[in-house]
C-alpha cells in the first residue's frame, strides 16, 4: 500500500488549477473565472474519493484535459468548464439535469456528447462503435465535443503507463484507428503526432525505444547541420526586410517509423529526417507573394527536388492546411524539407479547428473552407446511416485521412476529392441526381467508365441518362462518403418500392388461393421460404426472384412446426452473456493466457495473418466460431480488432515453448554470384537445423531477391538465423515478413 500525503497532493491539486487559470487568463471575460472556479470545485467533490490507476487523485485527469484544450487547441471557458465535468455525470451521482441547472444548456450538450452509453449490448454490435457515433451525433450542435475528447484522449494516452498491457492495446489501437486520423482531418497536426507517437512506443516498444535513441544520438549532429543550413537563409531574408522566424526540428517518430516501414529501409537511409519551418509575419493580402519570395531565396542556395513542391498555398487542404512545402538538397547531400507559412497558417496548422473559427470570425477572413464542407459531409452522413454502428465507423473513417485530388469542372470551377475518387464520385459531389444518373464521363476530353479514377489536374465533364439508375455494384466503385450515403439512400428506395409491389403480389394470390392475408399466414410463409423477415419475403417476390406461383407449394407445408422448431433454437446473444463465455473459456485462475501450457485447458490457434512466433509481443482474440486467436500486437488486422472488440481481448504471453515449430518468412536482397544459394541453405539447414518448407529466389542484372519461408522456434532463434545470413558474402539486407 502506498503512503498519502493529502496535504502534498492538496498543494498539488491547487499548484495544476492555478497554472489552468493562468493559460486561460488572456480568453476570460467577465464571469468566466467563477464559472471555471465552480466547475473545478464540482469535480473535485465529485471525483474526491477516486483515484486513477497510477494511484493519483482522479481531479488530476479533468484539470489535465482542460489544460490541453485550452493550452494545445486553443479553445475558450464552454470548453474549459465542459472539460473539468467531462466525467462527473459517467462516474459519479450527478445527472444531466443537475448540469444543465448548474452549468446551463450548452455545457450539458457537450457533456452529453461525451458520456458514454450504458446498458447491455447485442452480441455482433460493438459498444465502443455505438459510443463514438454518438458523440459525433452532438457535431451536428457543437464541435467542441470532438475537440475536448480529442484532449481526453491525449491525456489518457500520455498516462497509459500505468494500465495493464491489454487494456494499453485496446487503448491505443482505438486511438490510432479513429481519433489520430480525427486530429488529422481538424487540423490538429501537434495532437496527432503525438498520439501517433504514443501508439507507437505501446505497440512496438523496441522500434520507438530505437528511433529515440538515433534521433538523440544525432542531436548534436542535427543541430549544428540546421545552423549551418539557415544562416545564409537567414541573412539574405533580414536583407529584405520581411519579418521571420526559423524553426528546425526532427520529424515525429512515427512518421520515421511509417517511412521505415514502407520503404523498407533502416533509419539511417531515410533521407529527410529533419524539418526547417519559415513563419513570416506578414499582412492576408501578401501572404501568397512574401511566401513565394521566401521559396525565390531557399532555392538560390539549395536546389530543390521538384518532385517534392507541394503548393497548399494556392490550394488550401480541405482539413484548412495552408503552407509551402519544398524539399531541397544541402551542400552536404542531404535532402531537406522546408516549410514555409504565416504566423496564421502555423496557427492553423497547430491549432486546427478552433483556431480555424478564430480567423474566420473576422471581417478579412477568406469565406466558407473546405473544413466547413466536411463537417456538413458528416452531418449528412450521420441523418442518412441506419446502419450498424460499425459500418457507420468504416464509412467515416474512410473519411478521414485521405490525400486529396484537385481536379476541374467543364469551367474551370476546382474540386477537392479524397485520393482514389472515381468519375461517379465526382458526379456526385456535383450533384445528387448527377450522380444517380451517371453513365460514364469525359476526363481531359477522353470517353471513361465510371469508375475511372481522377489524377491531379483532370478536367471532368459527367454523362449522364434518365434511364440510368443507382445499382448495389456502384458501391465498389465510391469513395467519398458523400457518395456512399446517397447511393445507399437509393437503393434502400428502389428496396421499399419493391416491398410494396412484393407485398401486392402476395396478397393478391393469396385471395386467388383463397387464403387468409393476415401477419400469421405471412409469418408462416416466411418461414417457410427460410427468410429472416417479413419485408425480406416480400422483396424477393417484388423482384421475381421468388415465383409467386410457389406459393402454392406452401398451401400443404406443416409451416407452423417449423416456425416453432425454428424459434426454439433461435437464442438472441447479448454482449453480458458473451463476456461470461470469454471468462468461462479463460477459466476461474486466468487473467491472461499463457500459450504454450493452455493447450489442454483453452482451445486457441496461431493466425494465419500474421504467424506470430515464441518472443513475438501478441494478445489473444475471442472469435464466434475458431475459439482463441493469437495475433501479432503488429498483425495488421490489430487495428480493427482491438478498436472494435476490445472486449473480446485476452492478455496472452508465451511461456516454455519447448520444441515446437513455427513458421516465419525471409526476405533477402543481395548481389548475385556463383554459389550464394548454396551458402545461403547451408546457414539455414547445415549450421542452424532449421527446416525449409519453401525457396524462392530471381535474380535481374546483378540483383539477387529471394523469399524464404522456414520453421523456427523462437524470435530469438530467428534473429541468430538473420545475423549469420547477414555475414554471408554478398547478401545485403535480410529482413522478416509476415
Amino acid at each position: 500500500m502506498i503512503e498519502v500525503d493529502i496535504e502534498e497532493e492538496r498543494k498539488e491539486i491547487l499548484k495544476r488549477y492555478r497554472r489552468l487559470l493562468r493559460q486561460a487568463k488572456p480568453i476570460l471575460k467577465d464571469g468566466d473565472a467563477k464559472l471555471i472556479k465552480r466547475a473545478f470545485n464540482v469535480s473535485l467533490d465529485a471525483h474526491k474519493d477516486m483515484r486513477r490507476k497510477s494511484g493519483e487523485p482522479y481531479i488530476y485527469h479533468p484539470l489535465e484535459v482542460a489544460l490541453v484544450c485550452v493550452e494545445e487547441i486553443g479553445l475558450g471557458t464552454t470548453s474549459i468548464v465542459s472539460a473539468l465535468l467531462h466525467d462527473v455525470v459517467e462516474d459519479t451521482d450527478w445527472e444531466l439535469e443537475d448540469i444543465e441547472r448548474e452549468f446551463g444548456y450548452k455545457v450539458m450538450t457537450i457533456i452529453d456528447g461525451l458520456t458514454k452509453i450504458a446498458g447491455v449490448f447485442e452480441y455482433g454490435s460493438s459498444q465502443q462503435a455505438e459510443n463514438f457515433r454518438k458523440m459525433l451525433l452532438t457535431l451536428s450542435d457543437d464541435v467542441r465535443v470532438i475537440l475536448i475528447k480529442l484532449a481526453d484522449r491525449l491525456n489518457n494516452m500520455r498516462t497509459l503507463g500505468s494500465m495493464p498491457r491489454h487494456k494499453q492495446l485496446k487503448i491505443a489501437s482505438e486511438t490510432m484507428y479513429l481519433y489520430a486520423p480525427l486530429a488529422h482531418r481538424l487540423g490538429l497536426y501537434a495532437i496527432k503526432s503525438e498520439l501517433e507517437d504514443l501508439y507507437l512506443k505501446y505497440t512496438d516498444t523496441a522500434t520507438y525505444k530505437d528511433i529515440i535513441f538515433k534521433i538523440n544520438e544525432s542531436k548534436s549532429y542535427r543541430n549544428k547541420f540546421i545552423r549551418s543550413f539557415i544562416l545564409p537563409i537567414e541573412e539574405e531574408l533580414s536583407r529584405t526586410g520581411l519579418d521571420f522566424t526559423i524553426k528546425g526540428r526532427p520529424k515525429s517518430v512515427y512518421s520515421i517509423y511509417n517511412k521505415m516501414k514502407k520503404q523498407g529501409i533502416p533509419f539511417e537511409e531515410v533521407y529527410d529526417l529533419f524539418a526547417v519551418r519559415i513563419i513570416l509575419e506578414s499582412d492576408l493580402d501578401s501572404e501568397k507573394a512574401d511566401c513565394w519570395q521566401v521559396y525565390s531565396i531557399v532555392t538560390d542556395f539549395y536546389r530543390p527536388n521538384p518532385d517534392r513542391l507541394r503548393d497548399w498555398i494556392s490550394t488550401p487542404r480541405s482539413n484548412g492546411y495552408e503552407s509551402l512545402h519544398t524539399t531541397v538538397m544541402s551542400g552536404t547531400g542531404q535532402w531537406v524539407e522546408v516549410q514555409i507559412r504565416t504566423e496564421r497558417m502555423d496557427e492553423i496548422a497547430e491549432r486546427g479547428y478552433a483556431a480555424h473559427w478564430k480567423y474566420k470570425d473576422k471581417e478579412n477572413s477568406k469565406g466558407p473552407t473546405g473544413l466547413d464542407d466536411w463537417i456538413m459531409q458528416v452531418r449528412g452522413l450521420l441523418e442518412s446511416n441506419d446502419g450498424n454502428a460499425i459500418e457507420f465507423m468504416d464509412d467515416f473513417r474512410g473519411n478521414l485521412f485521405h490525400d486529396e485530388v484537385f481536379v476541374f469542372t467543364p469551367k474551370g470551377d476546382l474540386k477537392v476529392l479524397p485520393f482514389g475518387s472515381t468519375a461517379l464520385d465526382f458526379a456526385f459531389e456535383i450533384h445528387t441526381e448527377v450522380g444517380a444518373k451517371c453513365i460514364g464521363a469525359k476526363v481531359n476530353q477522353r470517353l471513361v467508365p465510371i469508375s475511372h479514377k481522377l489524377k491531379n489536374g483532370d478536367q471532368v465533364e459527367i454523362l449522364t441518362s434518365n434511364k440510368q439508375k443507382p445499382s448495389e455494384d456502384w458501391l465498389n466503385n465510391v469513395v467519398t462518403t458523400r457518395a456512399k450515403a446517397k447511393i445507399k439512400d437509393a437503393l434502400r428506395e428502389d428496396k421499399r418500392s419493391a416491398i410494396l409491389d412484393g407485398r401486392e403480389i402476395v396478397q393478391r394470390k393469396m385471395k386467388q388461393m383463397k387464403m387468409e392475408f393476415n401477419s400469421e399466414s405471412v409469418e408462416k410463409l416466411r418461414a417457410f421460404f427460410e427468410l429472416k423477415t417479413a419485408n425480406e419475403f416480400y422483396f424477393r417476390v417484388g423482384i421475381g426472384a421468388i415465383d409467386p406461383t410457389s406459393i402454392k407449394s406452401f398451401k400443404d407445408f406443416k409451416a407452423t412446426q417449423k416456425l416453432n422448431s425454428k424459434s426454439n433454437q433461435e437464442k438472441v446473444r447479448d454482449e453480458s452473456s458473451f463476456t461470461k463465455e470469454i471468462k468461462s473459456l479463460k477459466g476461474p485462475d486466468h487473467d491472461q493466457l499463457l500459450i504454450g501450457e493452455d493447450m489442454d485447458v483453452v482451445d486457441y490457434i496461431l493466425a494465419k495473418c500474421c504467424n506470430p512466433i515464441p518472443g513475438d509481443d501478441v494478445f489473444g482474440f475471442v472469435t464466434v466460431n475458431e475459439g482463441i486467436k493469437i495475433h501479432r500486437t503488429s498483425c495488421p488486422n490489430a487495428l480493427e480488432l482491438l478498436s472494435n472488440h476490445g472486449n473480446r481481448v485476452i492478455k496472452a504471453r508465451w511461456t516454455s515453448h519447448k520444441e515446437i515449430a513455427f513458421l516465419a518468412g525471409l526476405r533477402i536482397i543481395g548481389t548475385d554470384r556463383v554459389g550464394l544459394i548454396n551458402d545461403v541453405t547451408k546457414v539455414i539447414s547445415n549450421e542452424l537445423k532449421v527446416n525449409m518448407r519453401s525457396i524462392t529466389v530471381d535474380s535481374d542484372a546483378g540483383i539477387f531477391e529471394g523469399t524464404i519461408k522456414l520453421y523456427v522456434h523462437s524470435t530469438e532463434h530467428l534473429d541468430d538465423l538473420i545475423e549469420n545470413l547477414i555475414e554471408v558474402d554478398g547478401i545485403l539486407k535480410v529482413s522478416r515478413f509476415d
